[in-house]
């Protein structure tokens, strides 16, 4: 887990209870400890934020099979000034889910959020032909109705978490279509940067001052011409007009490293703005591990070099 600059005593999520929101931020040793408040929509969880109800904010930002989370990443380029404090990254195993006492052969129709309900389609041809797929708010809130209403005819689609919450027995485990789904989650807060790890993330809103051919060649040319790696691009409608679109970026490294600083002031000085959204520490099972390299690879290079300014004569 790494280090972040804020620590909260309340923390907002994308509720209800049993989501994978908050299943991923159970993670989060230190954000578990605080006073967690369920909200009903993203803007809820970052209204909090910013109008001080709650110290950090939870949400989801990206899938891996369904890309963007368009609510969190529009309101964080257009609605709030926030900073992203931190990523976790969460494996998403989906389970069919049913009352005390109902088995599979008694399903008749599968309630879920319609995202998940998409995710286990060749379950369904297999295992339950004909099922009639009912749409829910959120996982979570799928298994929330069936705990409150029992029917042996009746399964959810949500997480263990869900099941163990609102009393239901899991039907069938493991049930998505696609193996190694995940999401990311972003905690953000009024402000202040985590400090570099040596394993960090950039994000920013490129913003053009007129639609021309070469705006995004010349964009992109500034991350090239570093040797800094993108892990995401996405355009967004600015929602000024038709066709007028900005782009935000997700790139290896942080504010503090010379180079991407560099390249941050040269898009700053020749576009129509740039919105920072954060530097924080990558999530991923990976992470520690490159931290760890980074840190090594630190501690060796420093070694290199004071052995090289101890053979300094003096003047």
């Amino acid at each position: 887990m790494a280090a972040s600059a804020i620590t909260p005593s309340k923390v907002a999520f994308l509720g209800p209870l049993g989501t994978f929101t908050e299943e991923a931020l159970l993670t989060q040793e230190d954000y578990a400890a605080a006073a967690l408040e369920p909200m009903s929509t993203i803007g809820d969880v970052l209204e909090a934020v910013r109008s001080g109800g709650a110290d950090i904010g939870f949400v989801p930002i990206e899938n891996a099979i369904d890309g963007v989370v368009r609510d969190t990443l529009d309101a964080l380029i257009f609605d709030v000034d926030l900073l992203i404090q931190r990523e976790v990254a969460l494996e998403v195993r989906l389970h069919l889910m049913g009352s005390r006492g109902a088995a599979l052969r008694d399903v008749r129709r599968v309630v879920s959020y319609p995202v998940a309900l998409s995710q286990c389609r060749r379950f369904f041809a297999e295992q339950l032909p004909g099922v009639e797929a009912v749409a829910a708010n959120s996982t979570a809130d799928a298994a929330r109705q069936l705990g409150a209403h029992p029917d042996r005819h009746t399964a959810a689609i949500a997480p263990r978490l869900a099941a163990d919450l609102y009393g239901l027995t899991v039907l069938a485990e493991d049930v998505e279509d696609f193996e190694g789904n995940e999401t990311r989650f972003v905690a953000v807060g009024p402000g202040g940067i985590p400090p570099p790890t040596g394993h960090d993330r950039t994000t920013i809103v490129c913003f053009q001052d007129a639609d021309r051919p070469g705006n995004l060649h010349g964009i992109l040319g500034q991350f090239a011409a570093r040797s800094i790696n993108l892990t995401r691009l996405e355009s967004r409608p600015t929602k000024q007009g038709l066709g007028d679109y900005c782009f935000a970026i997700d790139l290896a490294g942080h504010v503090a490293d010379e180079v991407v600083a560099d390249c941050l002031r040269d898009l700053r000085a020749n576009l129509a703005d740039v919105k920072f959204l954060g530097s924080y520490p990558a999530g991923g099972r990976h992470a520690p591990q490159r931290r760890q390299e980074a840190d090594d690879a630190w501690r060796a290079a420093d070694g290199w070099l004071a052995g090289l300014r101890a053979q300094v004569r003096p003047a």
